[in-house]
């Protein structure tokens, strides 16, 4: 038995998003402000009996609150929570049959309905009642107290329609509490830093806690610690009343109470709040919990909470078994969040038949994952509002890479740390070549400072101007270095609609003929110019089937070379070399000797990864220079960022190509 399906409706963001649950695990992702925390709170706010406020609803519904009336339909309004329950012939049906409408053999689904609505006689006639406040502020300040929650069963979504809910079976909450089990870790959890006194038995707290839960639900667990405190309380007692004797003498006697005695009375709850403690390190570099840092503190808390709620969930033994676990990468470097990760799905499947939704920020937890795990919320923008979409990441993409198998497989295998910041990312940059990913960050700032630059200028010159520019620096963009093999992202960007910037080189080739045709690399202006060699142009600007001397292929090239192709996503641009100061480059190599020689041959003697240095001050050809003066690109990217760096009179100049991609990116 288990929950398939997960659907929000009317509360906050969420205006009808539905999650699928075919896994024992789901990664919840998604950029800041996608709904994550708002689903695991709706959960809990129905499974715990929370409040829910004015702002909990939508925003799309505000303008129908505020015009509440006698033709008002409430149930439009309402926030519902649907859930989805499948159960085979092997399950216990004892508590799930209170909720089971077909009695079809073949049906094998239950659907929960957790539903906050609102009375609508009662609000009317608050309305009605609410002297000269406006109606807006009334209904914001008292709605509250019209709310009405309820739990249904039903048999088909469309019971859930105005004109169908007679179909709906009213339940009570007892009966879910019966049927499922629920437990959350929320994200701003009592760990504190060692500084914050409120925080220095956490951990010990959790301890306690832990001997509770197991000492009442198995108490065999715990036996030979409750003898020994038995015997405690037993030597204790005999030696109290020798030492207390004489204290209590007077009052014995005063009172003439003979019996009168102090005696011990141990608690195993009391010994192990007060007396036990969670420390660090052996005797001689023992260190109590709050002096450790606040990264440990936090994992020790999320570990041992789940250890609580793993020995709860064991000792409720109920059919269905729901944890949320809320960014548990909160205050953990990479390495913890990277062990966390590898540990934590084997953790919980000690328990068995338990589903966890687990939301999370964090690169290093995703790309511990694999992708059947990922559920991706994203805005969807539309002319009935805005909504949260909850895509199985897995299979949506699956359909997409459908004749790419090959891509679709290096893309699961190359799910690394680095790559997994797409999925948080506004904004991404595919870097093809060594050089260009050393320098990336280099050209950014130069665009950022000549931009700035700019800006300031106009707001001097125009006063009713007010600059509104983010520099690159401060977006949120994730650098890729990926190699020849950035047309293997295609359908991964566009699934994440994140613009994208590929910076790549144009690779010219021309026939040359010997005993076969091979292509070699030449000029873009070699007249013999005939293709080019990178797969990732031609895969964006949908490249016709070479054949040597085809018309068609040779129009594709020429406006290739001219930037008038049209790329076949929306969410990329391709860029490569471009005519610069007359000459048209095929590499970066030779865009950057381009612009940048009369520098070069003044700090020559400063850079490292070239050969034959003397041909820099010739005054020829600038792909033959570059040919020949290279030796190892990524010694040379190098080079020329450390003299940038230490000597603050070397500017150099980034490549037009580069600058537009920038330019292009900045706007998305």
């Amino acid at each position: 038995m288990r929950i398939t399906k997960i659907q929000a409706k009317n509360f906050r963001l969420l205006q009808d998003s539905v999650m699928d649950f075919d896994r024992d695990l789901c990664l919840l992702l998604g950029r800041n402000n996608t709904g994550k925390t708002s689903f695991m709170v709706l959960i809990e706010k129905f499974l715990k009996n929370g409040d829910f406020n004015f702002n909990d609803f939508s925003i799309n519904l505000r303008s129908k609150l505020f015009t509440f009336d006698e033709a008002t339909d409430v149930n439009e309004l309402a926030i519902q929570l649907i859930m989805t329950v499948e159960y085979d012939e092997n399950d216990n049906l004892c508590h799930l049959s209170e909720f089971i409408l077909d009695l079809d053999p073949e049906c094998k689904t239950v659907n929960l309905l957790f539903e906050c609505s609102i009375k609508k006689d009662k609000m009317l006639e608050g309305i009605k009642n609410m002297g000269t406040m406006p109606k807006e502020k009334f209904i914001t300040n008292n709605i509250k107290q019209y709310f009405d929650r309820r739990i249904y069963t039903f048999a088909s979504i469309d019971d859930l329609k105005t004109e169908n809910r007679y179909k709906l079976i009213e339940k009570e909450f007892k009966d879910i509490e019966k049927l499922i089990d629920f437990e959350i870790i929320h994200a701003k959890r009592s760990v504190s830093s060692s500084e914050e006194k409120s925080g220095t038995k956490v951990l010990s707290k959790l301890t306690t806690d832990y001997y509770n839960h197991a000492n009442i639900n198995a108490p065999d667990k715990f036996e030979s610690i409750n003898a020994l405190i038995a015997k405690m309380d037993e030597d204790l007692g005999n030696s109290y009343e020798k030492f207390f004797n004489n204290f209590l003498a007077n009052a014995k006697e005063f009172l003439s109470m003979g019996n009168l005695k102090v005696v011990s009375n141990l608690k195993a709850r009391e010994i192990v709040n007060d007396s036990s403690e969670v420390v660090y390190g052996d005797l001689t570099q023992r260190l109590p919990e709050h002096l450790n840092g606040l990264g440990h503190m936090n994992i020790l808390f999320l570990l041992l909470s789940i250890e609580i709620k793993k020995e709860a969930f064991k000792a409720n033994n109920k059919d269905i078994k729901l944890l949320l676990i809320e960014e548990p990468e909160a205050h953990t470097h990479p390495q913890i969040q990277y062990i966390f990760a590898q540990k934590i799905e084997e953790i919980l499947k000690e328990v068995p038949n338990m589903q966890t939704i687990i939301s999370t920020h964090s690169p290093h937890i995703v790309s511990n994952h694999p992708f059947e795990n990922i559920r991706y919320m994203s805005l969807k923008k539309s002319e009935n509002g805005d909504n949260i979409e909850i895509k199985n990441f897995y299979n949506e993409l699956s359909k997409k890479y459908v004749g790419e198998e090959k891509e679709f497989s290096f893309l699961k295998q190359y799910l690394s740390v680095q790559s997994s910041e797409l999925f948080f990312a506004d904004k991404a940059i595919f870097i093809e070549g060594i050089s260009e990913g050393i320098l990336i960050d280099y050209f950014s700032n130069q665009y950022d400072t000549k931009r700035k630059l700019e800006e300031d200028k106009k707001e001097a010159e125009v006063a009713e101007y007010k600059s509104n520019y983010i520099p690159l620096s401060a977006q949120n963009i994730t650098v890729i270095q990926a190699g020849a093999n950035a047309k293997a992202f295609r359908h991964f960007i566009e699934f994440l609609k994140i613009p994208t910037l590929i910076i790549t080189d144009i690779d010219t080739v021309y026939r040359k003929v010997n005993k076969k045709a091979t292509y070699p690399a030449c000029p873009v202006s070699d007249p013999n110019c005939c293709n080019t060699s990178n797969e990732t142009i031609k895969y964006y600007y949908a490249a016709p089937e070479f054949v040597y001397g085809c018309s068609v292929h040779t129009a594709w090239l020429e406006n290739i070379k001219k930037h008038s192709q049209k790329c076949i996503s929306d969410f990329v641009n391709v860029s490569y070399q471009c005519e610069e100061d007359g000459y048209y480059p095929r590499s970066f190599e030779d865009a950057f000797i381009n612009v940048n020689l009369a520098t070069l041959k003044k700090h020559q003697d400063q850079l490292l990864g070239l050969k034959n240095k003397d041909e820099i001050d010739t005054n020829g050809n600038i792909y033959d220079l570059t040919q020949k003066i290279i030796d190892k690109k990524s010694d040379f990217a190098s080079s020329l960022l450390y003299v940038a760096y230490t000597d603050k009179s070397v500017e150099w100049t980034t490549p037009k190509y580069i600058w537009e991609g920038l330019e292009w990116l900045q706007t998305r």
